[in-house]
């Protein structure tokens, strides 16, 4: 007599004889669009021959949504020692709002890099999906984002959009931005111009930043010089330095392009106290237009992000995506605001 067979044949069972992951199954088996033919034919011919029949009730209450949505901020040096870029603080209003208009409710919560944060929501069900703000060095961050695409979790999350995002990506046109700056300078009068700020795949966004002003610089038939490219993340601390190494270099500038306003406000300290005069000795810009932007003597002139475009536009790729409708990268246009820091 034959053994009978110990258990029901599950999704899992079916994943692993289809070489692909439980969710896909979930998704084939309800019939979602955002898994091909192909897949879904050969999913429910293996549902076939393991004689697996979908329970209807389980597969709604998985179905069901939680209609909330995770906001997850991730550490950045501050001088307050609250370690959220006040960029993002001022973002969250706008990501409220978004949610409050569609009924949703918004959990958030702060992460460390180190922690696996990746794995705590995609099997809790505590979110339908991810709104992610910050992220440090972009090459220590990427593996995370594979795994989130990889467990078939929803996110969003802010920064540079670029041809090779890993998931829907929302975030400001940066080259066009630092090309503003670089204009903005150069009808100033000023010649040499320094860009503090790390510019490199580790802060693609800082890398935009430059590359933007170095557009403006050539179309003007100015040189770039490697030397007033100094590196700086996004604290007060890394700006005072960086203009205290170009003055310990001896190097030449009348004018800063910063990659935050952060960084600004620690680089026009550190003028002041050298002796230097902002505007009439170096003009400087900021990046972000955070509220200590317009408290600074004198006010920083800085790019201004549209965080009300960038709160709705978080939500709704987001929705899209756990929706299972397109979700395309969107940049928003950023504008230049003057004050005194540049000369008015």
């Amino acid at each position: 007599m034959g053994r009978k067979r110990s258990h029901k044949p599950t999704s899992f069972d079916i994943a692993y004889r289809a070489g692909v992951s439980q969710p896909t199954v979930s998704r084939a088996l309800r019939g979602s669009k955002s898994v091909s033919e192909a897949t879904r034919l050969r999913i429910e011919e293996i549902a076939r021959e393991l004689n697996y029949s979908v329970d209807k009730n389980a597969s709604s209450l998985r179905s069901q949504r939680s209609n909330t949505i995770a906001l997850l901020f991730f550490e950045d040096p501050t001088p307050d020692g609250a370690n959220i870029n006040p960029f993002f603080l001022a973002m969250l209003g706008s990501i409220t709002r978004a949610t409050a208009n569609r009924g949703l409710d918004l959990l958030i919560s702060f992460q460390k890099m180190e922690d696996h944060w990746h794995t705590r929501y995609q099997d809790s069900h505590r979110a339908d999906g991810l709104i992610l703000l910050g992220y440090g060095d972009y090459t220590l961050y990427e593996n995370r984002l594979k795994q989130l695409v990889a467990s078939e979790t929803e996110f969003v999350r802010w920064g540079s959009v670029r041809d090779d995002n890993i998931g829907a990506t929302v975030g400001s046109d940066n080259v066009g931005a630092g090309r503003l700056a670089g204009e903005h300078l150069i009808a100033q009068g000023r010649r040499r111009i320094a860009f503090l700020g790390q510019a490199d795949e580790h802060y693609p966004e800082f890398a935009d930043r430059y590359r933007g002003l170095c557009a403006a610089l050539e179309q003007a038939g100015l040189a770039i010089d490697p030397l007033l490219q100094r590196d700086a993340l996004s604290s007060e601390g890394d700006g005072r330095a960086a203009v205290q190494a170009l003055l310990a270099a001896g190097v030449q500038f009348d004018a800063i392009f910063a990659a935050s306003d952060l960084i600004a406000i620690g680089a026009m300290r550190t003028l002041g106290e050298m002796g230097k005069n902002v505007p009439r000795d170096v003009a400087v810009i900021g990046f972000d237009d955070i509220p200590a932007a317009s408290l600074t003597s004198p006010p920083l002139t800085t790019v201004s992000q549209d965080l009300n475009s960038a709160g709705e536009l978080l939500v709704e790729s987001l929705l899209a995506g756990i929706e299972e409708r397109a979700s395309p990268s969107k940049v928003i246009p950023a504008k230049l605001v003057v004050r005194g820091s540049t000369g008015g």
